[in-house]
């Protein structure tokens, strides 16, 4: 009885016992890929609103403006009509609602952004860009210069932070023959939105990393174990084919960077973006993965986590 019982229920303990050990593989594997995911930061910069101080000819708001100090628009301009000759007049009377409904009207339109030229300067447009490129894994020279720039670099001046895009955008063009992948967006916002728009790009690609082995970050520097070559990180066994390079910014003004569809577009693309001066730099980004020795990525990675690259 046992004995048949055991026979019909055999089948079906090796069915769940193969599920079991096919489960087990694939968790295992995607933890190893997982926490083979390093990644390096580097970079800095604010969206802070340019100086809001405003004059106008003849007075402003300091020192003679709209007040009782003499010289603007105030009760010296309006006592001609009440305390020298003119009180009680009518005439006197209607200059004198006259200047009071336009001082009114301009602080009205003022108040709601009507201005000519104050909107754009409270809250200008600023261009938030992203720059993807894929390289093979064999671009181990290009990692090395990126970590030497991440320990060196000075991201807490505009003038180091400007370096910092150069020096990536040059290693990227020195380096062609590796280049597989390509993508780009670019967007002119307003400045009180920027910041938000340009956090959103960083966290999608940082939350791609399994760790931020190498950071260089406002002028501190941070250096995981695996970045110090301890093995502290697991290292699959198959090695990959590509590393991603991602390089964000916010700029001053307009910056229009050409969509992705071949090497010329490639190179375009980094000269263009390497070439925003430091006055304009407002803030920047240059992420890479993997950053620690032996860890690359898998073309499946690549397609999982860059939908949006190209073929150059």
């Amino acid at each position: 009885m046992h004995n048949h019982l055991f026979s019909k229920i055999k089948p079906f303990l090796k069915s769940l016992l193969v599920v079991g050990l096919i489960f087990t593989l694939v968790l295992g594997n995607a933890s190893d890929a997982l926490a083979a995911r390093s990644g390096g930061r580097i970079g800095g910069g604010s969206f802070r609103a340019p100086s809001r101080t405003y004059s106008r000819p003849g007075g402003g708001y300091r020192g003679g403006g709209y007040g009782y100090g003499g010289g603007g628009i105030g009760f010296p301009f309006l006592l001609p009509f009440f305390g020298f000759g003119g009180v009680g007049s009518l005439f006197g009377i209607l200059i004198f609602f006259a200047i009071a409904n336009f001082l009114v009207q301009s602080f009205r339109r003022l108040g709601e952004g009507g201005g000519n030229d104050v909107p754009s300067t409270i809250n200008p447009k600023v261009s938030v860009g992203r720059l993807q490129v894929g390289l093979l894994a064999s671009a181990r020279e290009l990692q090395y210069e990126l970590d030497a720039l991440a320990q060196q670099a000075n991201t807490d001046s505009p003038q180091g932070r400007a370096q910092v895009l150069q020096e990536s955008t040059l290693a990227l063009l020195r380096h062609p023959e590796y280049w597989v992948y390509g993508a780009t967006q670019s967007q002119q916002i307003a400045l009180d939105a920027a910041e938000a728009r340009f956090n959103q790009l960083s966290l999608a690609e940082r939350s791609k990393f399994a760790e931020e082995t190498l950071s260089n970050y406002q002028g501190q520097l941070r250096q995981g174990k695996a970045a110090e070559g301890d093995g502290a990180l697991v290292e699959t066994q198959d090695p990959g084919e590509y590393i991603i390079v991602t390089l964000l910014v916010g700029v001053q003004g307009k910056l229009e960077l050409p969509t992705i569809n071949s090497s010329d577009d490639l190179r375009q693309a980094l000269r263009q973006i390497g070439g925003v001066s430091s006055d304009r730099l407002l803030a920047i980004e240059v992420l890479w993965t993997p950053q620690a020795e032996g860890d690359t990525l898998t073309s499946d990675d690549v397609l999982a986590e860059y939908p949006d690259l190209k073929l150059v």
